[in-house]
């Protein structure tokens, strides 16, 4: 059974850091591209970036490049968020998921301070 579960969520003052996580677990994780999405209040959902480990190659939205570096560590099949220089339009729930799949976590909440 496919199973990600996200972590690291909270109250952040604008301009600070966050570290999010994701642990994977039900598939191999080295075969596919694990991607970060959120979704806003009244938004839809974006993504924000992916990763493929195997490939060695990430991407990053235009809204988000330059603060957010995505990671893995696939000995422990976990993929990672570091968030910094967090702003209030970066509040939202953040989801972990298999990229193009029907597999998703069920998001931590990410709250931005002005």
């Amino acid at each position: 059974e496919v199973q990600l579960v996200e972590s690291g969520g909270g109250l952040v003052q604008a301009g600070g850091s966050l570290r999010l996580s994701c642990a994977a677990s039900g598939f191999n994780f080295d075969d596919y591209v694990i991607g970060w999405f959120r979704q806003a209040p009244g938004k839809p959902r974006e993504g924000v970036s992916c990763i493929s480990s195997s490939a060695g190659s990430t991407y990053y939205a235009d809204s988000v490049k330059g603060r957010f570096t995505i990671s893995s560590d696939n000995a422990k099949n976990m993929v990672y968020l570091q968030m910094t220089g967090l702003k209030p339009e970066d509040t939202a729930v953040y989801y972990c998921n298999v990229y193009a799949t029907n597999y998703w976590g069920k998001g931590t909440l990410v709250t931005v301070s002005s």
